[in-house]
């Protein structure tokens, strides 16, 4: 008899109710691969777009959104330890050529590739240390933020809040998180930034360099317009890592101007940075510094699996802080 197991799919483009709780047969078994019990799947923005139809390259449908999941390995595949049975583990589906499967009951990965995860660190931190948590880690290696005063935009955000802090551990001799709201600016401020700026109010940027706070780097990871209002903060040789694809809006002008003052651009893309050799000790890095209480990780905002809409909404408005988690 066929194991059933119950997902998360949609097969058509549109809104969060294209969504939709199914149920699908179990995941194969293979030799060399395990199973996982999916205890937390992480819910990203760019799966929003996914879903939308635009963020390219189109996936055939019907598709099971979910690239990163962490849970208990309930089943293993012919070669393969029986001491990995009931394990808790990560597994980053992103990394491992499968842009999708995450959102269910269960997974099946290769044994290689998924990593334990330590006493004491909640599936749900573990979801928010993958993707947002390595993207802050390479944004640090990308631009050594070591003596400079270092702006951070979305400071209170799940990549934010993470970069506000390896940023500090890194050396960084001032941090300014950039946010939307007094609340959120306390939230950075909290986790290590030294001061916080409401973007929300029309001209920070300007009066920041005119206060004589102008900096050495930005990070920015929302893109837009905002992008253009934090180069008036920028120094004269200073430089932008854009990490925000698909919503960069600079106008050929805008970037003369940067010409002209000598300043960097710098593009940033986690897929290309990450390498087979040295995932899984990244990965590690991460989770025990959390485990160990060296980073502090919002709390993790939940939903059942089948409020997936509900998880998309919510992303989609900008009103959430911590990471967005199914739990299965």
């Amino acid at each position: 008899m066929t194991m059933m197991m119950k997902a998360v799919h949609f097969n058509r483009f549109g809104g969060p109710e294209v969504l939709r709780q199914v149920t699908l047969p179990m995941p194969a078994l293979p030799s060399g691969a395990l199973r996982v019990r999916v205890r937390a799947a992480g819910v990203n923005f760019f799966e929003t777009l996914v879903r939308q139809e635009r963020y390219p390259p189109a996936p055939a449908l019907p598709m099971v959104p979910g690239v990163e999941v962490a849970g208990e390995v309930d089943a293993v595949g012919a070669g393969v330890d029986a001491g990995w049975i009931g394990a808790r583990v990560a597994v980053p589906l992103f990394a491992l050529g499968r842009p999708s499967g995450g959102y269910a009951e269960y997974v099946v990965a290769e044994a290689t590739s998924v990593i334990r995860l330590p006493a004491g660190l909640a599936f749900e931190d573990a979801t928010a240390l993958m993707i947002q948590g390595l993207t802050a880690w390479h944004l640090v290696r990308q631009s050594r933020p070591s003596g400079k005063t270092v702006l951070i935009s979305a400071a209170a955000g799940g990549v934010g809040s993470l970069l506000v802090q390896l940023a500090a551990a890194a050396g960084a001799q001032h941090i300014i998180a950039v946010a939307g709201s007094p609340a959120k600016i306390e939230a950075a401020i909290a986790v290590g930034a030294h001061v916080g700026i409401d973007h929300t109010r029309p001209g920070w940027a300007t009066r920041l360099r005119e206060s004589g706070g102008s900096v050495d780097l930005i990070c920015d990871t929302v893109g837009g317009s905002f992008t253009a209002e934090a180069l008036d903060a920028l120094k004269d040789g200073g430089e932008l890592m854009f990490a925000a694809l698909n919503r960069f809006a600079l106008m050929p002008q805008q970037l003369e101007a940067m010409f002209e003052k000598n300043q960097l651009l710098r593009g940033f893309a986690l897929l290309p940075l990450l390498k087979p050799e040295t995932l899984a000790a990244d990965l590690a890095e991460l989770f025990e510094r959390a485990a160990s209480g060296m980073l502090k990780l919002l709390p993790a905002e939940r939903f059942s699996l089948d409020q997936a809409a509900a998880a998309h909404a919510a992303i989609e408005s900008r009103r959430t802080r911590g990471k967005v988690v199914l739990v299965p």
